[in-house]
């Protein structure tokens, strides 16, 4: 089977940056929006899916206008949840805790929250059901990294360490089947 186009943009800047925004429904700037049409515009995207959160589907509506698809919105690709912690500026929570956290997300979930192993497999069963078709999805930086996990076999450790800022395009070539492959074919932020 042939690969196709697989691209995931990052939402675009909350209206309120710097805190823990996982199921939090934070809406999106205008110009947040702004810059994921413009990074949408180049890639040709048949297919276009959003996270449910209005950071994520607001910016998908739009998309959907300026190039003519229609939105498919999908919960499977929201951010993680960050439980106690969700809403909080990261210098509010208890340092030791963050840190065992961003050292082992999958043994020390935020309290309430959700493990990366949880976040792994629901991306993973998003992924599964993609048609291939070129697609744009536009999604949080944690379900981008698990993407990439996913996909490119990025070990959850070093994935951490790619920074993924705000409107951020990730093209991929993804090749599907029961063990899908991908090689990263674009970055732009």
């Amino acid at each position: 089977m042939t690969g196709f186009a697989l691209h995931l943009l990052r939402h675009g800047a909350p209206e309120r940056p710097g805190l823990l925004l996982g199921r939090t429904d934070s809406a999106p700037t205008m110009e947040g929006i702004a810059a994921c049409v413009a990074q949408a515009r180049t890639v040709g995207a048949e297919r276009l899916i959003a996270s449910d959160l209005r950071r994520c589907r607001l910016a998908g509506e739009a998309i959907g206008a300026a190039i003519g698809r229609p939105l498919a919105v999908d919960p499977r690709w929201r951010e993680i949840d960050f439980g106690a912690w969700d809403g909080r500026a990261a210098e509010e929570i208890d340092r030791e805790a963050m840190t065992r956290f961003w050292d082992d997300p999958d043994a020390n979930p935020p309290p309430g929250g959700e493990r990366w192993s949880a976040l792994v497999a629901r991306v993973s069963r998003a992924v599964a059901e993609l048609e291939p078709a070129p697609t744009l999805i536009v999604t949080h930086g944690g379900a981008i990294r698990a993407a990439l996990h996913i996909l490119c076999g990025f070990e959850r450790r070093p994935i951490w360490s790619f920074d993924l800022p705000y409107g951020v395009l990730v093209s991929l070539r993804l090749w599907p089947g029961d063990a899908p492959v991908a090689q990263i074919t674009g970055l732009r932020p």
